[in-house]
């Protein structure tokens, strides 16, 4: 994903974020055979869709459609991007099997046919992360096992049915035997995880002339449980921080019809969804005070949606149109009227010449608040964030593809997003959008629907493709992403605006079925927010979440610097006459690019005015330098038979 245009990369490989047009994480949706996939990492992040490493084996995947605006209406809930890709079927003639052992994991997948109407597809992977980073002497041991499955039916010639499952067991335990300030910081804070992620589904598809007709049925499920204790010592409940159990759910029925009619295709459906979300929670906290929350809360909402859309293609191909309307509801106070969440959209392409062609869009789309956002309760047991609306993004673009040969395209594009009715934090007033690009939950807080934002920009990208020798993609954006907490109130950078992105990749195939490639990607500095010194130093503030607090009146004021980085494979492969034996060798981060952070607030333990009372007793503080990216060399072997 990283060569596309727009999407912003995560530096040295710690996290698989899609940031996407300055919009956070929780903007994208993701969809795998029609089947949605509310996260596709390992370790997620909770009302976000981050995480360090995917769940999803790359090497079963056949296409791939990515937008970034115009979204189709029958793939709801996308405020920045929607990922829609399809497995591969599998093997009606043969089985096959592939075994890979790789520099952080061992894998086998295989695929078949159980009869000649009846195919197969798996994937199962066990990573050992956890003995890697052990010998790297790392502070965190995480380690995860992941599986799916695919069996696809024609069960007539008309008749299609199709089953899958995608899932994740994650546990990150914390390296307690590693010393040095570095280390030291960051199990002051990081918990152990334990998280189980699974998604089932299954599809049927009629097919009756110019008719199709899909019905698609799907579970999704997140379990995540995290455990902090002071000096992350575990021999006493004395020392407990935070012990936090929380799940999300959601079911989903689509039905959708497609009829072709010579030059047109039209659509139309609807779907139901089921969300539940549940979090049971007790943590030290200070606002003005040490204290303590035992959270509580379990909620479920009902919602639907309708769609429909039209797309035209003319004769000669020169010109093609899609229109779409799609309107969305809940069962909650201000959500329940699909008028205010009618949801239209229209896209444009136009061929000039040969050469030459222009495109634009434009549409207005809405996304359901977070599960743990809704489900918010306050020390009442009152739902606290009856406010939230659905959150409103209202898009544009425009742009040209100029193909001098069929070998080589370029396309300039420009976009505009404004953003409406974002939750924002009453807690630290900026908004939960900005949020979602660490370990944890992210929304269960009071909000409100007041915040806005804007994301304008330029892509430029280029392909060069010469079958079976190279491919390589370039891309460039120019960006800006900025939040507001109110109408009155000025713009400031969000979370996610680095202003710049280059990513330039390539694939040579040489002689002898050798391959080299290589990616390199430039990003802007982040911004960050200063630390709040005088708030962290206060012992009962820091012994409360074991970190540094943000000076939120200064958010988002300063800058990091660019980071670069190149990361390097070389394949070989060989054939025999029933298999296949293929390994390579990788330089992740080749040229050891340092990648600088925010330096580190951190107590020394040391209480400099003992005397004092415990609410004004103070920690010596100190600051740890950030600066972290080395050479990660890699090796793996795979064989197919």
């Amino acid at each position: 994903m990283r060569a596309f245009p727009g999407v912003s990369f995560s530096p040295i490989g710690y996290r698989n974020d899609l940031i996407v047009r300055g919009g956070g994480p929780a903007e994208n949706r993701f969809f795998m055979d029609g089947i949605e996939i509310p996260n596709i990492n390992h370790f997620a992040t909770q009302g976000a869709s981050g995480g360090p490493t995917s769940i999803v084996n790359a090497d079963l995947v056949r296409e791939i459609q990515f937008y970034t605006g115009a979204f189709p209406s029958d793939r709801s809930g996308a405020l920045s991007s929607v990922l829609d890709f399809a497995l591969v079927n599998g093997n009606p003639d043969r089985q096959t099997f592939k075994a890979t052992l790789g520099a952080s994991e061992v894998s086998l997948s295989g695929n078949g046919h159980f009869s000649p109407k009846t195919t197969y597809l798996f994937s199962v992977r066990q990573s050992y992360l956890q003995l890697l980073f052990k010998v790297l002497g790392l502070p965190f041991l995480p380690n995860y096992i992941d599986g799916q499955f695919k069996i696809k039916s024609r069960i007539t010639p008309k008749d299609e049915l199709m089953f899958m499952a995608l899932g994740g067991i994650d546990r990150m335990k914390l390296n307690t035997d590693e010393e040095g300030e570095e280390n030291e910081y960051l199990l002051s804070y990081l918990p152990v995880i334990r998280q189980e992620t699974y998604t089932l589904g299954a599809s049927y598809k009629h097919y009756a002339g110019r008719h199709t007709t899909g019905v698609y049925l799907s579970h999704n499920y997140l379990n995540n449980r995290l455990t902090k204790y002071n000096d992350n010592d575990e021999s006493s409940e004395a020392n407990l921080r935070q012990r936090a159990k929380s799940t999300d759910q959601k079911t989903s029925l689509r039905v959708e019809n497609r009829t072709a009619l010579g030059q047109w295709t039209w659509k139309q459906g609807a779907e139901g969804n089921y969300v539940q979300h549940r979090n049971r929670t007790r943590q030290r906290i200070y606002t003005d005070m040490a204290g303590w929350t035992d959270y509580r809360t379990a909620l479920g909402v009902w919602t639907w949606g309708v769609f429909t859309s039209l797309d035209y293609q003319s004769a000669n191909e020169r010109f093609s149109a899609s229109a779409g309307l799609r309107t969305d509801a809940a069962n909650l106070a201000l959500m329940r009227n699909p008028l205010e969440q009618l949801s239209p959209r229209i896209s444009v392409r136009y061929t000039l010449a040969p050469q030459w062609s222009v495109a634009a869009n434009a549409g207005i789309f809405y996304q359901l608040p977070t599960g743990t956002a809704l489900g918010y309760k306050d020390n009442n047991g009152t739902l606290a964030n009856n406010r939230l609306k659905y959150q409103k993004v209202t898009s544009e673009s425009m742009g040209v593809s100029w193909r001098p040969s069929r070998q080589l395209v370029f396309t300039l594009e420009g976009f505009h997003k404004r953003y409406r009715h974002m939750p924002l934090s009453v807690m630290d007033n900026i908004p939960l959008a900005c949020k979602g690009n660490d370990y944890g939950v992210v929304g269960n807080e009071l909000l409100t629907p007041d915040a806005e934002g804007r994301s304008y920009g330029m892509e430029l990208l280029g392909k060069w493709q010469i079958p079976d020798k190279i491919s390589a993609t370039a891309s460039f954006t120019l960006f800006k992403s900025e939040y507001r907490n109110g109408k009155s109130a000025a713009y400031t950078p969000s979370a996610w605006d680095n202003r710049y992105i280059l990513n330039l990749s390539a694939v040579w195939e040489l002689p002898r079925r050798w391959s080299v490639g290589g990616k390199l990607s430039l990003v802007g500095g982040a911004p960050y927010t200063p630390y709040d010194v005088e708030k962290s130093s206060l012992v009962e503030a820091w012994d409360a979440q074991g970190r540094a607090y943000f000076d939120y009146s200064r958010y988002n004021a300063e800058r990091l610097p660019a980071f670069a980085q190149l990361d390097i494979r070389i394949d070989k492969n060989y054939y025999f006459r029933k298999w296949r034996l293929g390994f390579y060798v990788g330089l992740e981060n080749a040229t050891a690019s340092k990648l600088k952070q925010q330096d580190a607030l951190l107590s020394t333990g040391v209480v400099e005015n003992p005397t004092a009372p415990a609410s004004q007793q103070r920690y010596v503080m100190k600051t740890l330098k950030q600066e972290s990216g080395s050479m990660v060399p890699s090796i793996g072997l795979t064989a197919e038979f």
